[in-house]
């Protein structure tokens, strides 16, 4: 057998595909061969060359999903002309118009009939999203008086847990009904917090989202 010359082709193919199957059919529905199955003559030898387990694949594409936004966030974080309630604002804006969130609410995957992704998404909101950015964020707030809290770190988790999970129709099957009013909680707890960063145009592009997912499930 040939040697491939291209492995970082090669693993790009099977986290392609594997992310569709996990999103179609969930992850425990999902078997090695039915990612053979859709990489177009590949074996089951090559997959395990680079990963050693389903788990692993798993793992590789949160990772991948989670890239992109990891470094949006980390631009954001990392700028010097914002306050630090401009930055959270900025970072609410700028991650539900990224237009990759269209197609992830169009494929319409149910997530909380997918709980070994649900989880992997989960953790890396807890262990890399609240701690490596929204906390920076918020100790910068808390320095330059935009942001009032005696609990920087609780209150990191709470917001990336409020917006990437409980308002997520994806993870509860909420309604756009359900979803607006989650919303509105959301936005008035920003507000007791002092943070006025959920403004019409956030609540509508919400909306629109949850619209995409029903319309597609």
């Amino acid at each position: 057998m040939a040697r491939n010359k291209h492995p970082e082709e090669t693993v790009n193919r099977i986290l392609e595909a594997a992310f569709r199957l996990f999103m179609e059919k969930g992850y425990e529905h999902t078997s090695i061969q039915d990612i053979i199955d859709n990489l177009g003559g590949l074996s089951k030898g090559a997959i395990y060359h680079h990963f050693k387990s389903k788990e692993d694949i798993l793992v590789a594409v949160t990772d991948k999903m989670t890239e992109e936004s990891n470094q949006m966030l980390a631009e954001i974080r990392d700028r010097t002309d914002l306050s630090g309630k401009e930055k959270l604002r900025t970072i609410f804006k700028e991650s539900i118009s990224r237009p990759v969130q269209n197609d992830i609410f169009t494929v319409a995957p149910d997530l909380g009939n997918n709980p070994r992704l649900l989880y992997s998404i989960f953790r890396e909101t807890v262990d890399e999203a609240a701690p490596h950015y929204i906390l920076p964020i918020i100790k910068q707030g808390i320095a330059d008086g935009s942001i009032q809290t005696d609990y920087p770190a609780e209150l990191a988790e709470l917001i990336i847990l409020v917006a990437n999970i409980w308002t997520n129709p994806m993870i509860f099957d909420s309604t756009p009904d359900e979803s607006f009013r989650k919303f509105m909680i959301f936005r008035q707890m920003m507000q007791g917090f002092g943070l006025d960063i959920v403004d019409d145009e956030l609540m509508e592009r919400l909306q629109e989202l949850t619209n995409i997912y029903w319309e597609n499930k």
